[in-house]
């Protein structure tokens, strides 16, 4: 216990630069922690994701057919303003990104002071699981659940717990009491593609569980939950390897698969290197995706992200970073702008993030990097 607490501490370390910075678990050699700047996909990982509402219990979930589609343009998923509905709620915090073309990994944040008047209303049977973390304790007998029309005993809820369930099993809940939720929305059929990029046929069983004592994916909330409603998180590739994560995380600890191990690969091709870097270098001021990478390379988005670490020596997302520092660097020695403009037309969304990440990785603030070589002029 001792070991797991010292690595959930540790992933304090792991946030933020600009945008937030995450971590990878290894769970099965608990002494190794990665950030997700330096992440090459699900290898081995035991992370985790980052949750909401109430729910859930330990059973096994099983697949079923009649799957509700949904995409980036017509979000009808359980995510975002759509579950805030299921619970009588009209606000919520969401981020989300594209696993395939019709299906979205999706964090969301629900928020009541007073718990909510009715049952939720039934939520569209889709193949995703919904995982939660409670942020806020539920009391004993505030919280009332259902899965498939039959009642299931629920705890009483500490902060920072799990819950995971199948959007088929028609999940029915009553809270009446305030809560804070974290929401993961996970398609099945991302994690089947995670599963297959490391020789592991697709999943159809998941453990259906509720008050999870979740070491890592607690810390991963903790520290996630401020980062939600950044314009930094929104369209990140921080986001969609922290996605690639929680996924791989999911099959090891709720799918019961042994440990994802890294798969033997080369890197990208040349021509694939070649153009992933340009994408990047032109997308400095705006957003890039994994998804959008892989398919110009003809490959998937996991195996992608491993081949661009193996050619590159760091993610994708820890080299978007540095070439948007090196861009500062550049206005920095020969402009006399204000820095807060200098972070915006390096990239990022304020002066504030962009002196997190210069620090990081050039180990000085702007201001006396700038004077430093100024003085030096």
């Amino acid at each position: 216990m001792r070991i797991l607490l010292y690595l959930a501490n540790l992933i304090i370390f792991v946030l933020f630069c600009s945008e937030p910075r995450l971590v990878a678990l290894i769970p099965c050699r608990v002494e190794q922690v990665q950030p997700l700047g330096e992440w090459t996909g699900p290898p081995s990982v035991c992370i985790v994701s980052a949750p909401r509402p109430p729910l859930l219990h330990a059973i096994t979930m099983n697949q079923q057919a009649g799957v509700l589609r949904y995409s980036a343009h017509d979000p009808t998923g359980a995510f975002g303003s759509n579950l805030a509905a299921h619970f009588h709620l009209k606000e919520s915090v969401q981020v989300s990104t594209a696993w395939s073309d019709d299906s979205l990994f999706a964090v969301t944040r629900l928020q009541s002071d007073t718990g909510i008047p009715d049952r939720t209303t039934r939520v569209p049977s889709e193949a995703a699981l919904h995982i939660s973390v409670s942020i806020l304790p539920v009391p004993l007998r505030a919280y009332d659940l259902w899965i498939d029309g039959k009642s299931v005993d629920v705890p009483y809820i500490p902060s920072l717990r799990t819950s995971v369930m199948d959007l088929q099993s028609d999940p029915v809940c009553w809270v009446g009491a305030g809560f804070d939720y974290m929401h993961y929305h996970v398609p099945k059929v991302g994690l089947d593609e995670i599963a297959r990029d490391h020789g592991v046929e697709p999943v159809g069983f998941y453990k259906f569980a509720i008050c999870e004592h979740d070491v890592v994916l607690a810390q991963l909330t903790k520290y996630i939950a401020p980062l939600i409603g950044s314009p930094d998180w929104k369209g990140s590739l921080a986001l969609d390897q922290f996605s690639l994560i929680l996924g791989a995380h999911v099959l090891r600890t709720y799918a019961g698969l042994p440990p994802l191990a890294p798969t033997k690969e080369s890197g990208l091709g040349p021509w694939q290197a070649r153009r992933a870097a340009e994408m990047i270098r032109e997308n400095l001021d705006c957003n890039i995706r994994l998804p959008d990478m892989a398919r110009e390379c003809g490959l998937s988005v996991s195996h992608f992200t491993r081949a661009f670490r193996k050619s590159f020596g760091v993610s994708p997302y820890r080299w978007l970073l540095e070439r948007r520092i090196d861009r500062g660097k550049a206005l920095l020695a020969t402009s006399d702008l204000p820095i807060a403009d200098i972070a915006i037309r390096s990239g990022f969304s304020d002066q504030a993030g962009f002196t997190r990440a210069f620090g990081r990785i050039v180990g000085d603030s702007p201001g006396r990097w700038r004077r430093a070589v100024t003085s030096r002029a």
